[in-house]
């Protein structure tokens, strides 16, 4: 078996088209935004441990660092605030 480094988007990684991977975008910026509005309820070492992050990974997330994450931490972040993802798979037309 080979083992390949990911691009950082699993959409991409398994064949979707750029614009297929969308999806992909917009989780990310739900993830940013609910870690914004959290960071804004509480302190910020609330928020991060809300987030099951850490302070410098929750700033990293604030300031838009969000290539720095993978799909599935931000997956696992939306869960810890009560957020599930669906996510759909169609064939192509």
């Amino acid at each position: 078996m080979k083992i390949e480094r990911g691009s950082g988007n699993v959409f991409l990684d398994i064949g979707f088209s750029p614009e297929d991977a969308e999806p992909a975008a917009a989780l990310r910026l739900d993830v940013e935004n609910r870690a914004v509005r959290e960071a804004q309820r509480h302190d910020p070492n609330q928020a991060a441990r809300a987030l099951g992050v850490t302070q410098p990974r929750l700033n990293a997330l604030l300031k838009g660092k969000i290539d720095q994450f993978s799909l599935d931490s931000l997956v696992n972040m939306l869960g810890r605030v009560g957020m599930r993802v669906e996510m759909k798979v169609k064939k192509a037309a």
